[in-house]
């Protein structure tokens, strides 16, 4: 079985912008989790700085050391939060999807981080200027309050990575992934290519093509032309570890009632 090309690493490139009215930007912001539990008039006033914008494979929304001036909420796109080591390699801390933003280090007041932020799968998303963002956290509101949670999540899912790197089979950080990518584009079929996931797995590309080999004979996926399709979504999670399912319950939490419930209270 063959996954297709390594494609080399392109430069920083600006995302395609596509000129889109606010009510456009009203009606997709639901389609990220952080704006769902909002109120009508907070989810219009932030609309109005919301562009659309097309994210593609291997884009860079920043790099090492470089300002922050756009946070980006994807909808049904995946970015990896990479680590960058000196003699270039690269390996995944976190993934984020329509459950969350990337640019988070702003509500912490930084402007500059020292990983980058790549997209894995291409799709949608939405951005908002950093200014606007740094504006909307000032006011304490319900936004700040879903960043807070949201940040919290995305802290439990660095820590369970982390554990899981260390105590998991590759197969079963595989399916992990999978299931994840899945949960965050909406859909059981997205491009990949075997690169991609070997260098987000931290293992041989030979390693991935051998465990994809595997899980496709027992028809769970099927790979072709640089497009991934989950098949059996139950045999995936028959086979994945608990982190899958500890990291799904803190996401989907963020959307909840519950979720929204704590942040109200919290305001009064």
């Amino acid at each position: 079985m063959r996954f297709g090309s390594d494609r080399p690493q392109e430069e920083l490139r600006l995302p395609q912008r596509e000129n889109c009215s606010a009510s456009l930007n009203l009606r997709v912001a639901g389609c990220n989790h952080l704006f769902c539990v909002l109120s009508s008039e907070d989810r219009e006033r932030i609309s109005l700085h919301l562009e659309s914008v097309h994210l593609e494979a291997q884009q860079i929304l920043y790099d090492a050391d470089q300002c922050i001036e756009w946070a980006y909420f994807p909808l049904n796109c995946v970015v990896s939060l990479l680590t960058v080591m000196e003699a270039g390699a690269v390996i995944e801390v976190a993934t984020v999807g329509r459950e969350g933003i990337v640019g988070l280090p702003i509500l912490l007041g930084v402007n500059q981080v020292p990983g980058r932020a790549m997209v894995q799968i291409p799709g949608e998303a939405l951005r908002l200027p950093a200014e606007i963002l740094r504006a909307e956290i000032e006011q304490r509101g319900l936004l700040y309050h879903q960043l807070q949670r949201y940040a919290q999540a995305l802290f439990d899912q660095v820590t369970q990575l982390a554990a899981c790197d260390r105590l998991h089979s590759i197969e079963q950080r595989l399916c992990r992934w999978l299931l994840m990518t899945q949960d965050r584009v909406g859909e059981g079929q997205f491009p990949l290519t075997q690169a991609s996931l070997a260098q987000m797995l931290g293992v041989r590309r030979a390693t991935v093509s051998v465990i994809a080999g595997r899980l496709q004979r027992s028809n769970l996926i099927c790979y072709r032309r640089g497009q991934m399709e989950i098949l059996d979504r139950s045999g995936l999670e028959g086979v994945v570890c608990e982190c899958y399912g500890k990291i799904r319950c803190q996401q989907l939490f963020i959307s909840t009632d519950d979720s929204m419930n704590q942040s109200v209270s919290a305001l009064g």
